[in-house]
This record gives structure tokens, sequence and C-alpha cells, in this order.
């Protein structure tokens, strides 16, 4: 039997280790030999991200629903997860991770979905705006503004394209806001300027929601308002909403990814609908890979 290691060294003190046994040599960027198996290749490990994140969930149920009793989905971040991939996939390693779009890992690997036929993780979701109640009549001018931001998958994962790069969040924002003044123009109309009124925006440090967040803070700041982020998980950022600490945030996923937090706090919050149309979760491997499917797991 022959198995490949992968090791991680992760930000958060997390070691993926995916056991290796001699013999067999393996032609690189398969998942298997005639003796072995995907589930053997990875050590039945996928690597997963924060534990609060509704992807994780998901997961948890396709695990069951598919009847993976032999695997473990491993907590971590969008960050580790990352890593991970980017570590395997410069050595053409097998790896079976969480995964997301828009992403900007997408831009820059030849990935692809394995196809859930139990349809554990539901189809397109979009992203929506979420505000506390009150904040219309508090401050009308946000209120505006979160109600007529929207882009698409493109646009945002330019800006998740130059963070990953090394371009601070703040400036790929300000990047982007120069460069698109007519999409700008559309989000601000009619909206009420600030005077150093306070927002405060609660983020979940997924690239796509970094994105999101800091374009949004910008433009309230060029709009005269003082913005302060706080990065929390999705509990904590739903919550903050909620019980009002936080003003809005921008990174609701629905209506499978985050549906326990909106049944939870059903009248507590203001649904503003979506900013971002058309996205997709579930388990992502690499295209050199020799899987298609969550079924293909149980072999």
């Amino acid at each position: 039997m022959f198995k490949k290691a992968l090791t991680a060294s992760l930000t958060i003190g997390l070691t993926l280790a995916l056991a290796a046994c001699g013999g067999e040599s393996k032609e690189a960027g398969t998942t298997s030999s005639s003796s072995g198996s995907v589930g053997e290749s990875v050590d039945y490990e996928i690597i997963g991200i924060d534990p609060g994140a509704g992807i994780m969930k998901a997961t948890g149920s396709a695990l069951e629903e598919y009847g993976l009793d032999d695997w473990t989905l491993v907590e971590g971040s969008g960050a580790a997860m990352t890593a991970a991939l980017k570590k395997a996939i410069n050595k053409e390693d097998p790896i079976i991770i969480t995964g997301w779009t828009p992403h900007w890992k997408f831009s820059a690997f030849d990935l692809k979905y394995l196809e859930d036929p139990k349809g554990v993780y539901g189809g397109e979701e979009n992203i929506h705006s979420i505000a506390r109640l009150g904040l219309k009549d508090d401050l009308p001018g946000v209120h505006t503004l979160l109600d007529q931001f929207n882009w698409t998958a493109e646009e945002m994962e330019n800006v998740m394209v130059d963070i990953n790069e090394g371009t601070k969040p703040e400036e790929a924002a300000a990047k982007w806001i120069e460069a698109n003044p007519d999409k700008v123009a559309e989000w601000t109309e009619g909206v009420q300027e600030g005077n150093g009124e306070d927002v405060r925006l609660a983020y979940v440090a997924w690239d796509s929601e970094i994105a999101s967040t800091n374009i949004v803070a910008k433009v309230l700041t060029d709009l005269g308002y003082k913005v302060k982020m706080s990065q929390v998980e999705a509990g904590p950022m739903w919550t903050g909403v909620a019980d009002g600490s936080v003003d809005a945030h921008v990174s609701g996923w629905l209506p499978v990814t985050h549906a326990d937090y909106v049944e939870k706090f059903d009248g507590k919050l203001e649904d503003l609908g979506p900013n971002l149309v058309g996205t997709k979760i579930g388990l992502v491997v690499p295209a050199y890979m020799d899987i298609d499917s969550i079924e293909d797991l149980k072999e």
C-alpha cells in the first residue's frame, strides 16, 4: 500500500499529517493505486475551516448522509486551509478541502467541486447584507448604502486576488473603488452623507468577506462615517447584529450556510437582501485527482 505524506505548518498550531507507507510507486496526480483508495491517500481527512462556519456543519451532515464513518473533518481556519491546499498542489499531492466560491483559490489553482448527488450542500447561495433593527432610523445613510450595495463574483475576486498577492485589504479596496466609479455611484445614489457617526461592521475571516467588508467600509468612510470593523466568527457576527452591538454585516450566506442563525434570530434583525448572487459551497479537490463525486469517498 502506498500513502503520501503531507504536513502543513499552520498559524493556529494545527499539524496535518497524512501518513505514508512505502512500497508501490504511483504516478503523481492520481488518488489511488490498485491496492489503495482516496481515503487512504489523505488519511481519511477533509481539511476544513473555523468550526462556527456553516460549511463545517454542512460537511458534518455530508459525512453522515454518505456514510463516511471513517472520515474526519479537521477544524482550522480559512488561512490554514489554503496553506494546506497550496502545499499539496505544489507537490501534486491529494487533498480534500471545504470550499466555496467566490474565492481567489479558483483563479490561482485548477480545482473542481465533488458532485453532491444527495444535495447536502444545496444549490447556489447568495450573500446577504444584514442590519440591526433600528439602523434605518439611526443611520439612514448607512442603511441606504447597505441596501444598495451589490456586486458580482468576478468583481469580488479582483479584490481578493490583490489581497492574496500581498496588498493590504484597505488598499485593495481603495484601488478597486477608484477603478470603478460608476459602480460606486450606483451604491451611493441618494445616500445621506455622514458627519463622523460611528458605524460598526462585523465580518468573518473569509477572503470573500474581508474583501466585501473593506469595500463597504471604504465607501462609508469616504461618505464621512467613522467605521470600525471587527473580525469575529460567524456566531458572534450574527449575535452582534441581533443584539445591536454591531450595526451590520455583509456576510450572510443563505439559504444554507447560515440558516441556523437566521432561524435563531428571526425577528431580531433585518435582511436587506443579496449583495452577491450565485455562490456555492461543497467539497473541493485539485483537478488532477481522479475523483468526481462525494460518493467516491466510500470506495
